[in-house]
């Protein structure tokens, strides 16, 4: 069996799917990526379906060997660079490991979040349907844990061993405010601290992980208090406590909480706004139901679409080849007065 050997990551580097689904009732969080978009864009690159477990960077990268028969990989995500045995590969690639080689992974430039995946995904065991891991249970990954230098990921055997595939795309092109749905409890705040939301820009704290994002900006203004009967969380719940200062409940969230929610992120833009650093500037947009659907809609009709963006990658300088790429903007006859434009 072919194996990915962990020689160095960061301490919040884990494996995750989609998550953990329908344990909520039970007290159970469901983890899961923090970007699915760039999950997805991974696993097409190595033709896995879109929520097949993958190994989540957060800020840091790592090394990798692999050892045993040819492996293939592929890096989404934050603008990390690769390389294998120190030579730097094109990024959104399936990526080809030999017995032996070495792959490095960069520390993120661009957001928070980057997916390893391999063909054909990991023979590690799922706990209650997921390989997701969640810090606080000590759910998923492996062996209830973060990766660490020296494990060893056993990998299923791909069948397909597809031709190396480019992904010409860019899971962060989106910009704007982030949109939300207004409550479930919007009407446990005056109207001041509503149109302040709405209207005012808040940062992301240094207080950001899987569980939740701490935002910094003008205080939200209770009309009821702060303290409700707990009820159930979902994803991008944003919710005030006594402080004022909004937290965006995320992927490793709690199942139930007590302070009123003034809105929730469509899941549409969770995705954008996981990947926004601590100091990043952030505005919300109250949208309709219709409007959340139809995003969400969007997404998944998106990610469906993958397979067929794929474009073959290619290595060989063969004048055929170099002739259907567009390697010439223009040419400049020497003589001309304008050549000098062109010089060094």
């Amino acid at each position: 069996m072919t194996r990915l050997v962990v020689q160095s990551c960061g301490p919040m580097t884990s494996l995750q799917d989609w998550g953990r689904i329908g344990y909520q009732g039970f007290g159970v969080s469901p983890s899961g990526a923090m970007d699915r978009r760039c999950l997805a864009m991974a696993n097409a690159l190595v033709g896995n379906a879109p929520d097949t477990a993958a190994i989540e960077f957060m800020n840091l990268g790592g090394t990798f060997t692999c050892d045993g028969s040819e492996l293939h990989v592929a890096l989404v995500g934050a603008g990390c660079t690769a390389s294998i045995n120190d030579a730097q590969v094109e990024p959104n690639t399936t990526l080809v490991l030999q017995e032996g080689d070495v792959l490095k992974v960069g520390h993120a430039r661009e957001g928070t979040f980057a997916y390893l995946a391999v063909a054909g995904g990991f023979q590690i065991e799922p706990q209650l349907g997921s390989l997701s891991f969640h810090p606080r249970s000590r759910l998923g990954g492996l062996n209830g844990a973060p990766l660490k230098a020296g494990d060893r990921l056993p990998c299923k055997p791909d069948a397909q061993q597809a031709a190396p595939m480019h992904l010409p795309l860019d899971p962060l092109e989106e910009s704007g405010p982030i949109r939300v749905i207004m409550g479930p409890q919007d009407d446990y705040f005056t109207e001041g601290a509503i149109s302040t939301f709405l209207n005012s820009e808040f940062t992301i704290s240094p207080q950001a992980d899987r569980m939740g994002f701490q935002l910094n900006g003008s205080q939200l203004e209770h009309a009821k208090g702060f303290n409700i009967v707990s009820d159930g969380i979902v994803d991008g719940h944003i919710q005030v406590p006594g402080s004022g200062l909004p937290i965006v409940l995320m992927r490793d969230r709690q199942t139930a909480g007590g302070y009123p929610k003034i809105a929730t992120i469509i899941s549409a833009d969770l995705a954008r706004f996981a990947q926004m650093r601590p100091g990043s500037a952030v505005r919300f947009r109250a949208v309709s139901r219709e409007e959340a659907v139809t995003a969400a809609r969007q997404i998944k009709d998106w990610i469906a679409t993958l397979p067929s963006a794929l474009v073959p990658l290619r290595f060989d300088l063969t004048t055929e080849h170099l002739l259907s790429t567009n390697l010439i903007g223009g040419m400049v006859d020497a003589l001309s007065p304008k050549a000098s434009d062109h010089s060094a």
